[in-house]
């Protein structure tokens, strides 16, 4: 049943993809020549028309990468991948613990490998030809050899960890692991601004006393204790702008991106970090952080009980070996078919995820008016080459932020 149960969530999960993007595609390009009446004072047709076939391109590119992955994942389960390099290395490697691990990285080496592919096609092929790429070659690869240090650096003891918490502490590991893993996430929380993000860009502090002094005043308006604010190179690698804060506790800082900062004026900027000093007003960010540790709770749970099942080894092409643990293929096997029966919840967390965004454009709004947020969105939605025409079951599906038009409206109705 359980192989039965796979194949339909994967086939569906393709099926609903494919349907989705055709819709996308399809209303897109049907409202590709003409700009929506709202922008039309804002927005050339020239932008509309690029805006459109870059999520067109978009859209194709992640068709053919889910496909991709659907392939590798019926590759290593139901044909028997998984099963043959569990075997194998259980041939070369006597260690358990070092077998379980080399299952792991493996497997993790040949997704990366993959992602990394198609990160590159994305970069140098989509990003360049709409002239959002900013980034060599050389960057590139640089940058995915630090990204391969820091993990190995911080995920190989992790893992080490809740396999032989697997292992050595009986039924109630999942508790030990979940233990592990929230502190595992604290601590990245931590090191992530003064430690992993200067590994990959610059950060310099904001050069602008005016613009850095209204900031000041804002965020002590909104109570939000604040250690720095900070200019990132962004432009090293792309022409998207952003910004967004990080840390917590005394250590919290604002973070920009040079290309934002380019393109708006000092009242936009500020109306833009009030929306996101709105997601710490009304928890967003707390809420999240709780309710992904106990997501991860849950599923530990789950995954501690299916490990001891033999159907669900069996049911997804594998057969565990006799007389030696099979910890690590329990894992592997878990993180790699979760995502397919958790696809059906991507609405509802896409849902959630648009009612914040209405709520931090509600508290901007009352910070600093609805006209610079506004016009800082406009040119947004303008410099990001986002749709105005997007589909709307397919934004209901996956979109975590609120269709240009309705957000928009949104700031004036509010």
């Amino acid at each position: 049943m359980l192989t039965s149960l796979f194949l339909a969530c994967l086939i569906g999960d393709l099926l609903i993809r494919y349907w989705l993007a055709r819709r996308q595609i399809r209303h897109v390009l049907a409202h590709r020549d003409s700009v929506p009446t709202a922008f039309l004072d804002h927005i050339s047709l020239r932008s509309h028309q690029r805006a459109a076939d870059y999520t067109v391109a978009r859209c194709q590119l992640a068709m053919v990468e889910r496909i991709t992955e659907a392939a590798i994942l019926l590759a290593l389960t139901l044909l028997g991948g998984l099963q043959a390099l569990d075997l194998t290395l259980g041939r070369l490697i006597e260690h358990e613990l070092w077998r379980q691990l080399a299952l792991v990285g493996c497997v993790l080496a040949l997704l990366g490998a993959i992602g990394l592919i198609f990160a590159a096609w994305r970069t140098f092929h989509l990003e360049a030809r709409y002239g959002f790429n900013r980034m060599t070659p050389r960057l590139f690869i640089a940058d995915a050899l630090k990204m391969l240090l820091v993990t190995l650096a911080l995920g190989t003891p992790l893992l080490a960890a809740i396999l032989w918490v697997m292992g050595a502490t009986g039924t109630g590991w999942a508790w030990w692991a979940w233990g592990l893993w929230v502190a595992f996430n604290l601590l990245v929380l931590w090191l992530y601004p003064s430690f992993i993000a200067p590994l990959f860009n610059r950060f310099t502090p904001l050069d602008d006393p005016a613009l850095s002094a209204r900031i000041h005043a804002l965020a002590q308006r909104c109570h939000f204790g604040l250690s720095g604010l900070f200019v990132m190179d962004g432009s090293r690698r792309s022409a998207h702008g952003n910004a967004y804060f990080t840390g917590f506790g005394r250590h919290r800082r604002i973070v920009f991106f040079d290309t934002l900062l380019s393109r708006l004026n000092a009242d936009e900027v500020e109306a833009v970090l009030a929306h996101e000093l709105g997601h710490f007003a009304h928890h967003h960010i707390l809420r999240r952080i709780v309710v992904s540790f106990i997501t991860a709770g849950i599923f530990l749970q789950l995954l501690a009980w299916l490990s001891t099942q033999l159907w669900f080894y069996t049911g997804l092409g594998v057969f565990p070996q006799l007389g030696r643990p099979n910890d690590g293929l329990a894992l592997m096997l878990f993180m790699l078919t979760l995502p397919v029966f958790t696809f059906w919840a991507t609405p509802l967390a896409s849902l959630m995820s648009r009612r914040d965004e209405f709520q931090a454009d509600r508290y901007a709004v009352q910070q600093c008016g609805a006209a610079p947020l506004e016009s800082a969105l406009v040119k947004l939605y303008d410099d990001n080459a986002a749709t105005l025409t997007p589909d709307p079951i397919h934004s209901a599906w996956y979109d975590s932020h609120p269709s240009a038009a309705v957000r928009i409206a949104h700031l004036h109705d509010g």
